[in-house]
């Protein structure tokens, strides 16, 4: 799904997700914070003007979910925050990611994106 790199289209991607998800009989509840994190990542620091973002739901191998978020500021490779502290408005989001995801990463390319990734293990939920 190509949604618009805002705060709105974020909001869009964890409402498609949980849609999408349901429709698969699949559980969404975790997949959905991961989702709207990382679409919300795109939105703030992966926004490149008239540039959408790309959310992708992989459930091909049975009892994982793969949740790929692509958007067009490949120079801008997120972090784990190493000190986010209690008073701190934002560094967060990652750290959930990594707790709630049975993996996560970024993959490069193609010029000029990158694809944050995290997949999670169904059978868990």
């Amino acid at each position: 799904m190509q949604l618009p790199c805002t705060r709105r289209g974020a909001q869009r991607a964890r409402l498609l997700a949980v849609a999408q998800l349901g429709g698969w009989e699949l559980p969404y509840d975790t997949a959905a914070q991961i989702v709207a994190e990382l679409a919300a990542n795109a939105a703030v620091h992966g926004r490149v003007p008239g540039r959408n973002f790309r959310l992708t739901l992989d459930a091909e191998v049975p009892g994982r979910l793969r949740i790929e978020v692509s958007d067009a500021r490949g120079e801008r490779l997120p972090a784990i925050p190493r000190d986010a502290g209690t008073d701190a408005e934002s560094g967060r989001g990652l750290l959930m990611v990594a707790a709630l995801a049975t993996r996560w990463g970024v993959t490069s390319g193609p010029f000029p994106s990158k694809t944050v990734w995290a997949e999670v293990d169904l059978s868990r939920e």
